[in-house]
């Protein structure tokens, strides 16, 4: 029995949001694009009708309200995604959101609070979770490959002046680097090492943009429940290092891997074997069937999602598990400012 179209609504119709328009050439898909949002109405005219997007508004609030509109995926900018998600969920739909999907203890709180009383679905969209090397790397740690974790590290190295006019919207707010970036480094080590249960941490502002208020540099020490140690580094007011802009790597008691993005490689040592040779792959840069990039990625996160809404399962990472992440951000934040190793909040 063929199953109906989910319809599908989008706020923020920019770059990320775009992508999504990837789903149409999916065929095991059912997503269709119904609705888009975006605050500048001739640009997001434009780009609906190139798009053949049916219904398009700058209130986020008409969008929800569609009753066409069976999942909400929201790519606006970072301190609104607590604000649209809730008023998805009061609406009684579907989330999919980019992270961070809240920017302060609070909004998480409320969002895990409200996603668990709606019964509603909701995907946070960290796009390293369905990236080719974290998979491989999963599937190793599932295996047992590794033996016990003792330490992770990962860094998401980015010199944002670029990015910066091209979405002035990261200066307006500002944007803080902490949820804006090294989110993806913490959810990372947190989807293989478990609860954080204490952070010290360190931040400085690079000056490189001068009209970029607040600090922009940080390094996270971190003490998992497990007993693992871990390091997050995410530099972005700086000039970028001659090395891959994103890499995590795990050390354990039968082995370690360090995975790298960009250059696609995952290098992994076994103890078991003699003189520990060095097991090199190299993941092909995906043929994307979009104009932009994540186009892979994307598909293959809406691909989970639809599979958790036609057979009623959790998605991963879910709200709960995203609130973890946001709440090391907060305590590195509590920690930069006081010098003092913080205690991560966990009970969500």
């Amino acid at each position: 029995m063929k199953r109906s179209a989910i319809g599908l609504g989008v706020i923020g119709f920019g770059s990320m949001g775009r992508t999504l328009e990837v789903l149409r050439s999916v065929p095991d898909l059912r997503y269709e694009l119904r609705a888009v949002c975006a605050e500048h109405p001739e640009k997001l005219q434009q780009r609906a009708q190139q798009a053949e997007v049916p219904f398009w508004t700058t209130d986020y609030r008409e969008l929800v309200a569609r009753k066409d509109v069976d999942v909400v995926a929201i790519f606006s900018p970072d301190y609104l995604h607590a604000q649209h998600s809730l008023a998805a969920i009061a609406a009684g739909k579907h989330v999919v959101c980019g992270k961070p999907n809240a920017v302060t203890l609070d909004e998480a709180k409320e969002l895990v609070k409200q996603v668990r009383l709606s019964g509603m679905k909701y995907l946070a969209a960290y796009t390293l979770r369905q990236d080719q090397q974290y998979l491989a790397a999963k599937k190793l740690l599932d295996d047992g490959d590794l033996g016990k974790i003792i330490a992770m590290e990962s860094h998401y190295i980015h010199d944002m002046r670029e990015v910066y006019e091209n979405t002035p919207w990261r200066l307006q707010a500002p944007q803080d680097m902490m949820f804006g970036g090294c989110m993806h480094c913490v959810d990372i080590l947190r989807a293989i090492g478990g609860d954080v249960d204490w952070v010290h941490a360190n931040g400085n502002l690079g000056h490189l943009t001068p009209t970029y208020p607040i600090a922009d540099n940080f390094f996270l020490n971190l003490t998992f429940k497990s007993g693992a140690i871990g390091r997050v580094s995410g530099l972005y007011g700086i000039v970028h290092a001659p090395q891959p802009m994103q890499q995590f790597a795990v050390y354990g008691s039968k082995g370690s891997l360090v995975a790298e993005f960009g250059p696609n490689q995952m290098r992994v040592v076994f103890d078991k074997l003699v003189n520990h040779p060095r097991f090199v792959s190299t993941f092909g840069h995906e043929v994307e069937s979009s104009r932009f990039h994540y186009g892979s990625v994307i598909v293959r996160y809406m691909r989970h999602f639809q599979d958790c809404l036609d057979n009623d399962r959790r998605p991963s990472p879910d709200m709960p598990e995203s609130a973890k992440s946001i709440a090391v951000g907060v305590a590195a934040w509590e920690s930069i400012k006081t010098g003092q190793a913080v205690k991560v909040f966990n009970e969500f």
